[in-house]
């Protein structure tokens, strides 16, 4: 089962293809600053823009620089039914700690044809945990709270989920008797863990993981407003690229390349990213 600060891994990329030599510095680093675990292949890392096949490829090596030292959940969300469940049976087969999945985007799907979705996703990865990752600002629709309570009678390795909705009215739903919740906004871990989440599956801490895993451990309003104020400044650019650069400058050997369409930083931009840093101390 998951737990605690985890770190939602950015993807290391050169020439348009996994940056292997990368992944293992860049996991020594976020073991390094504490974190609980880290997730692969999310909305931070990129997941959904790569082939299946490449997906693979990325688990595997953030599994293998993991080697045990902290949990790794793979992101198997997909536009099919079919390509979602190979994913989530080879992260399981492949010994992932846990396998998330977000709604298919572009159709908003009825209650029956999510379930059904969902339902096969987790029953491609049993007996490995497996969470719901909630967020409708990406998929496009929220995850219905029937459809989790049926999921919930059909899926015995159904876990719990992670939380990226915002404000704190459409995050709070979520907070499911009999389900572990892990928030998504750095803005609402404060909040969320008062009120029973398991901890955070943090982008921000896929950067910064000094600023987050102590706000998950010890939640204080000083180091909430510290948390949500980098968030802030980095989602102010384009944010992939902005949190790949900042790694760079805090010493690891990440490439800010990213999957088009989306885009580098500009001149301007890249010396915000070394201001935000030299800032914050890191």
């Amino acid at each position: 089962m998951l737990r605690g600060a985890i770190a939602a891994a950015l993807t290391p990329l050169r020439d348009g293809r996994l940056d292997a030599d990368a992944v293992g510095p860049y996991v020594d680093f976020l073991a390094g600053h504490g974190v609980d675990g880290l997730l692969a292949l999310g909305t931070t890392g990129e997941g959904v823009m790569f082939p299946a096949a490449h997906r693979i490829e990325i688990a595997r090596a953030f599994l293998a620089a993991a080697a045990g030292r902290i949990q790794v959940a793979v992101h198997a969300g997909a536009q099919t039914t079919r390509d979602t469940v190979e994913l989530a049976a080879q992260a399981a087969e492949d010994g992932a700690t846990a396998v998330a999945v977000i709604s298919p985007p572009y159709f908003a799907l009825d209650d029956d044809s999510l379930l059904a979705h969902l339902e096969a996703a987790a029953r491609a990865c049993a007996p490995t945990p497996f969470y719901v990752y909630e967020f409708a600002a990406r998929s496009g629709y929220a995850v219905p709270l029937h459809v989790l309570e049926r999921l919930l009678e059909r899926a015995p390795n159904l876990a719990g989920l992670k939380v990226s909705d915002t404000p704190w009215e459409k995050f709070e739903p979520y907070l499911i008797e009999g389900l572990d919740i892990f928030v998504g906004p750095e803005a609402l871990i404060l909040q969320g863990k008062s009120r029973g989440a398991k901890g955070a599956v943090s982008g921000l801490a896929g950067s910064f993981p000094d600023v987050v895993v102590p706000l998950v451990r010890e939640p204080t309003p000083e180091r909430g407003e510290r948390a949500a104020s980098l968030r802030a400044a980095l989602n102010a650019l384009p944010f992939q690229a902005a949190s790949k650069t900042a790694l760079g400058l805090r010493g690891v050997p990440m490439s800010a390349e990213v999957v088009a369409p989306l885009r580098g930083l500009t001149l301007e931009e890249r010396a915000e990213v070394e201001r935000i840093v030299a800032a914050h101390g890191a």
